[in-house]
């Protein structure tokens, strides 16, 4: 009798943290749908999304298990079950507001307080409204991490694919 070969294919925890409107939900229906909608409906406590990424150079087969969190939660997230087992956290402020590159600051910082070793990945949804040549001025706190800002817009898809990538490659990397 021949016994059929099955993979085993892992899954991740990504946290989605960020203020209210910054885009959290957007991108991961883009991410995970490839579509972007329109009509707006802030996400209550949390929803979990699941994506399959396939095999690459890099990283082995994957489903990432993706927590999409309220925005209200601001840094009290680090006292909640919520972020048990979570192997990474992909952070989000909106370009065109600057309030909410600061709390992306603090955000970040509670992530690597209560997460040490713990990818975290920066990215400044909406950048497709805002001019081309326009520069974003981050705070003091963000430019001393380890990766720069990732730049996004989930309505058009820039850099989507590869931020989740990233964080999936992050957690491979690491070991986690």
């Amino acid at each position: 009798m021949r016994c059929k070969r099955t993979s085993i294919v892992a899954s991740k925890k990504i946290m989605l943290l960020g203020e209210i409107g910054v885009g959290k939900t957007s991108l991961v229906n883009r991410f995970v749908s490839g579509r972007f909608r329109t009509d707006y409906m802030p996400t209550i406590n949390v929803e979990i999304y699941t994506h399959n990424l396939p095999e690459t150079a890099t990283c082995p087969s994957l489903t990432l298990l993706i927590w999409d969190t309220d925005g209200n939660f601001g840094e009290t997230i680090f006292s909640s079950v919520y972020l048990k087992n979570a192997a990474a956290a992909l952070i989000v402020a909106d370009a065109t507001r600057p309030a909410s590159l600061q709390a992306m600051a603090g955000l970040a910082a509670g992530w690597r307080t209560s997460r040490p070793g713990r990818p975290c990945q920066l990215l400044i949804n909406k950048i497709d409204l805002l001019e081309p040549s326009r520069e974003i001025e981050l705070p003091s706190d963000l430019l001393t991490g380890a990766q720069p800002p990732l730049r996004t817009s989930a309505k058009t898809g820039d850099n989507v694919e590869a931020a989740f990538q990233n964080a999936a490659n992050d957690i491979v990397r690491r070991g986690l």
